[in-house]
């Protein structure tokens, strides 16, 4: 793992090297008063937005805020609704206005404090105002810290599915204050798992026995650590997702497909945890009925009960970002750090289930 530790600070740092786009991934707890130095090291424009959701902003909005103004910025800020309903056209218009109108430049920053609606939507922001400015990413969910602020996905939601607006676009920097979830509800903290039983299964190792266990808040820093460098790494080698970065898919096949059925009121994480377990059915049926019982296992402890039919759910996937034509790429399993990337057509994928 590559990290370095800050003498003097309590903060860890993954690098994510990606050329001209590198950048840290900053771990630590209780410091949120750095923020404003970290981003001094980055960028020339003193303007920032920080972009928001109600939820978070009682918390976490007032200290950022004076971190930023303590380093010299003029800071403005923005309240969403928090949800998914939020990661739409129309919210992101607004906040390009809200730029255009404080004559926001390119050396300026948009700061997204919050979870992965916040993450996602500022990002696109940032990543289409004058064909890119500055972005932060300041992650207090779980699911953030561990998975969406990181690799540069950013995007907004269509009628006719997720993400579909979106673009890659690296952040200056991820700065994660574990400390943030000690506010994080309990809905949200399972949400998070979701995702943490993603890299559970592409690892196999440590993060398997955490989650098998069950004692991710007592392993909280570390898992949060590991997750993060499972991702750097993949990001690294894929920055784009026209390979090895496709694993990160494992779940979201389905788990999209499961999302929209619930007309985005199920959590993404719940959502991909439900995906996980059928694709593991179905990586047993592909595979010449494979032994997977320990997986399945571990993804049932998260009380893993599809909610829906799943030949309905099968027939969603036409409209996923993975689609082409009348194929899909999707990640089976054969062993817990054993995943893999299939082509199939659609029939094919549905004959699995």
């Amino acid at each position: 793992m590559l990290v370095k530790r800050d003498a003097g600070i309590k903060m860890k740092r993954i690098k994510v090297e990606l050329g001209k786009n590198s950048y840290d991934i900053v771990l630590n707890q209780g410091g949120l008063a750095h923020v404003g130095e970290e981003l001094n090291k980055l960028v020339k424009g003193k303007q920032v937005l920080i972009v928001t959701d109600e939820n978070v902003a009682k918390f976490y909005l007032a200290p950022l805020k004076q971190s930023l103004e303590l380093a010299g910025y003029k800071v403005e800020e923005q309240v969403i609704p928090a949800g998914e309903k939020s990661k739409n056209p129309s919210t992101y218009l607004e906040l390009i206005d809200i730029l255009g109108n404080l004559k926001f430049l390119r050396d300026d920053t948009v700061v997204a404090l919050g979870g992965g609606v916040v993450g996602d939507l500022a990002g696109f922001v940032a990543a289409t105002y004058m064909r890119g400015i500055n972005l932060v990413q300041v992650p207090t969910s779980l699911l953030a810290m561990i998975d969406s602020s990181i690799g540069g996905k950013v995007g907004v939601d269509l009628p006719y599915g997720k993400n579909l607006l979106g673009a890659f676009y690296q952040p200056k920097l991820v700065f994660i204050d574990v400390d943030t979830l000690s506010t994080l509800p309990e809905n949200e903290w399972n949400n998070g798992l979701g995702e943490g039983l993603k890299y559970a299964l592409l690892d196999g190792g440590r993060l398997f026995d955490i989650m098998n266990d069950q004692s991710v808040k007592a392993n909280l820093q570390e898992f949060v650590e590991l997750c993060a460098d499972y991702k750097a790494r993949i990001v690294e080698k894929d920055e784009k997702e026209s390979d090895l970065r496709r694993l990160l898919n494992l779940g979201h096949t389905l788990g999209h497909a499961i999302e929209k059925k619930s007309n985005y009121e199920l959590p993404h994480g719940e959502a991909v945890k439900y995906g996980l377990k059928l694709i593991l059915q179905a990586s047993g049926r592909l595979n010449g009925n494979i032994n997977l019982d320990n997986e399945i296992t571990l993804i049932n402890k998260y009380d893993a009960n599809i909610p829906y039919d799943v030949e309905e759910l099968v027939s969603l996937i036409t409209n996923d970002k993975k689609a082409e034509s009348d194929s899909i790429n999707a990640v089976f399993v054969k062993s817990a750090g054993n995943c893999y990337i299939k082509k199939l057509s659609f029939e094919e994928f549905k004959k699995l289930f």
